[in-house]
């Protein structure tokens, strides 16, 4: 059996969770959900039945781990072998700007994308504050740096980098230069070239 169960749609944020995968070097295995028709076995681990979720086999136990975010910090623990969590003095920025993207940036990119306006007297009641004050501060981040904890790629940058490189797919991320540059470092990685071959693979078999 392989130490991970890993269930996902290609045309998903399942994309993100491999790629974790393959940058932890971890040997798992893929179940891939269709949408109309969820498995039992991802139901019992994930009442939504959301995608991706993963089911690591310890030796203590069969762990379950939903949520992108998650997921990344979940195999930085469980695999220091690869060396992609944070160092004490990367600590801040790590849990900081993974957390970060997991809610102002996602709160505020769909937001937008729905064409949800906030009120002026209440943007400070949301946890975004507003799409452009969120993106600015995430822009500003990558101006200085390369990554997410200065010149060292994490995990964490699997999630942020994701954020980014869809945002510039999809127009829901300006492209300025400093994510652009961000964007090209992550594309540039084997395990992000590896994990994406796998998923258009997938894609476009689907279209047959």
């Amino acid at each position: 059996m392989a130490a991970y169960t890993f269930f996902t749609n290609p045309m998903s944020r399942g994309q993100i969770a491999r790629w974790a995968l393959h940058e932890a070097g971890a040997d798992y295995e893929q179940v891939l959900v269709d949408w109309a028709t969820k498995p039992a076995a991802l139901l019992a681990a994930n009442p939504m039945g959301k995608v991706p979720t993963v089911i690591h086999h310890s030796a203590t136990g069969d762990k379950v781990v939903s949520e992108c975010a998650a997921i990344c910090a979940y195999l930085a623990e469980a695999h220091p072998e690869a060396g992609l969590g944070p160092s004490a003095d990367e600590a801040a920025d790590y849990f900081r700007w993974l957390f970060f993207a997991a809610g102002p940036v996602e709160q505020a990119v769909i937001t937008r994308s729905m064409g949800w306006d906030l009120p002026k007297d209440r943007e400070m009641m949301a946890g975004w504050g507003s799409y452009e004050r969120t993106i600015a501060a995430l822009e500003g981040h990558f101006e200085s740096n390369n990554f997410v904890c200065g010149n060292r790629f994490t995990l964490a940058d699997v999630y942020v980098g994701s954020q980014v490189d869809w945002g510039l797919t999809f127009g829901s991320i300006p492209p300025n230069e400093a994510f652009v540059a961000y964007a090209e470092r992550l594309q540039a990685r084997d395990a992000y070239k590896a994990a994406k071959a796998i998923d258009n693979a997938l894609i476009e078999a689907a279209k047959t």
